[in-house]
């Protein structure tokens, strides 16, 4: 087993080569931080869009909310008006606290994203790609990396295209997700399309889709020679999954489960940290969908779900977490 690749992205070299991916709704400044501080060497921000007239809102103003968050920040912004996302970027950079790098979303396979022509509904016009890329890496001086699919449909897979406009416009990290616009999150990701942009690329080259696994991981970074991979739903409810993948890289061998109360612990911490960030009202609701993924890890898990689902109060969701870890084997490990 070889040691974890090194990527560099611009001036920053990277601590691993395990990313988080981008996820609206998801990856929010709680949920990165804790996933950098499992070994994600980089975590991406959740989609901003590039229409300024709409960061005084709530939500972007929480996306592009970066305090006290590990270097390199990565903000990712979405648009089709090549000036629009130039602007954007500019403003993400500028921003205290802001981007140091900056992530073209070109992958969203949503139908709101993509009925706005934005989106992996960009790889349909190759000249507009340009100009987006073109404009943005123009328009700041922090290095720009672009998110792809391997194309809008199967029988139209342009990722070695795009990949060549994307270097030539100088784009310093392209990640790829293993699936069509088309084909949504269906089916299996294919990591062929992804090997063979890899191997005509200068630039590194990101592996993205259905990595769930250190073993998987170790799989796609052989398959694809990609430089490094990133991790979406894999990670939801699985923050550690970077740690495990990190270990295997370097040693070939599987990292120990957390136990229950490591569990516990980490769901009390993160819980708390959503309601410190959204408040009292938002908190315990957004807090909801983070506590079915985790406990999807253990038994009950549907009965326990419904009964968390239903309080409404930051201390009350506590309490629920402290009362029902403590009723579990504290000592015993969740299931490889």
């Amino acid at each position: 087993m070889t040691a974890n690749p090194v990527l560099k992205i611009g001036p920053y070299t990277l601590a691993s080569p395990t990313l988080l991916a981008p996820m609206a709704g998801v990856t929010d400044r709680p949920y990165r931080t804790l996933c950098r501080r499992y070994g994600a060497g980089l975590a991406v921000s959740e989609m901003v869009t590039s229409d300024q007239s709409l960061w005084h809102t709530r939500k972007s103003q929480q996306r592009l909310d970066h305090n006290g968050e590990t270097a390199p920040r990565s903000v990712q912004i979405a648009g089709s008006d090549p000036q629009m996302m130039a602007a954007a970027a500019a403003a993400a950079a500028n921003v205290e606290n802001g981007a140091q790098i900056i992530d073209i979303n070109m992958g969203c396979p949503a139908k709101k994203v993509c009925n706005k022509a934005a989106g992996s509904a960009l790889l349909r016009d190759e000249k507009l790609v340009t100009d987006i890329l073109e404009a943005v890496v123009q328009a700041v001086d922090a290095p720009v990396t672009l998110k792809i699919r391997t194309g809008w449909c199967p029988d139209t897979r342009n990722a070695l295209t795009i990949a060549k406009i994307a270097e030539q416009s100088g784009i310093q990290a392209l990640t790829i997700h293993g699936r069509t616009r088309a084909c949504r999150y269906n089916g299996e990701a294919e990591y062929d399309t992804i090997a063979a942009v890899v191997q005509q690329s200068c630039i590194p080259v990101i592996a993205n889709g259905d990595i769930t696994s250190a073993e998987k991981a170790h799989f796609v970074l052989q398959h694809t020679g990609a430089d490094a991979i990133m991790i979406g739903r894999g990670a939801q409810g699985t923050p550690w999954i970077f740690s495990e993948i990190n270990h295997f890289l370097n040693t070939g061998e599987q990292l120990a489960k957390p136990t229950i109360a490591e569990l516990g612990a980490l769901v009390h911490e993160h819980i708390s940290a959503l309601h410190h960030f959204y408040g009292d009202f938002l908190g315990p609701r957004i807090a909801r969908k983070h506590m079915g993924w985790y406990l999807k890890h253990l038994a009950n898990a549907s009965t326990v779900r419904k009964d968390f689902n239903q309080l409404e109060q930051s201390c009350e969701q506590l309490n629920f977490i402290n009362t029902y870890f403590q009723s579990l084997d504290g000592n015993s490990r969740l299931a490889a």
